[in-house]
């Protein structure tokens, strides 16, 4: 840029800064081409908005693989002048899958550790589901397209629990289940620094922090309406249809 308009690299750089303009950075996005998007979208954004009377609400998914990673050498701690240290390379001890579902008005999370990620271990979960939630309250929960939440065995299993209502999010849009965001502060604050020599370990790490996070639960609250999220993605792909035009 400095060379193309004759200036120094200082003088770009000050430009820049004093716009905020950060030209290094990139943000992703992704418009779900699902056909029953606004369909979808306009139910789980209800049951966020208006949740139902008699009925708890809540966001499902698995966190699939978290690995039980060990460091080859002790990480260094954290002293003035230098930040905390850690290795790059790591020992894998195996993996284990978090099924978890979160209370929207609560921010309470229902959670296991299990194995694998299939249609037997997903009806396990929603066995302890059934068991934790109150008689006499409907269960409505929220989750994504995998073929494991549709699975033969689980409609069958479903047919025989009335109580139970599942509400999908569009494709390509788990952004709209709000246990992605509580997935994000578990690997944030219990996984991605943590040294595990074992899976045990690092379950008991795991459930460590749902103990944490259920004595004193936090609830997201969510804002936007669907019509709100309408114009953005109507917005959003007008202008990928020009980029694509020219």
């Amino acid at each position: 840029m400095a060379k193309r308009v004759g200036v120094s690299p200082a003088s770009v750089q000050r430009i820049w800064s004093a716009r905020g303009l950060k030209p290094h950075l990139v943000k992703t996005f992704k418009l779900s081409n699902d056909r029953l998007f606004e369909e979808k979208l306009i139910d789980v954004v209800g049951l966020y908005l208006n949740p139902p009377d008699q009925a708890v609400v809540l966001c499902m998914d698995e966190k699939s693989q978290i690995q039980a990673l060990d460091r080859t050498q002790p990480s260094l701690p954290l002293k003035k002048g230098r930040a905390g240290t850690m290795t790059h390379d790591y020992k894998r001890h195996g993996t284990t899958t978090l099924f978890a579902a979160l209370n929207v008005l609560t921010g309470v999370v229902i959670g296991r550790c299990l194995p694998r990620h299939r249609n037997t271990e997903f009806l396990k979960f929603l066995r302890v589901i059934d068991r934790e939630v109150p008689t006499g309250l409907q269960i409505h929960i929220i989750c994504d397209n995998y073929g494991t939440h549709k699975h033969a065995n689980v409609r069958e299993w479903l047919a025989k629990h009335p109580r139970f209502h599942l509400h999908f999010v569009p494709t390509s849009s788990s952004w709209l289940n709000m246990v992605e965001r509580w997935f994000r502060d578990l690997t944030d604050k219990a996984i991605r620094r943590g040294v595990f020599h074992s899976v045990n370990e690092l379950v008991t790490a795991i459930e460590d922090y749902l103990k944490a996070n259920n004595d004193d639960p936090k609830p997201f609250i969510w804002t936007a309406t669907a019509e709100q999220i309408l114009a953005k993605v109507a917005r959003g792909r007008v202008t990928l249809q020009k980029v694509k035009n020219q």
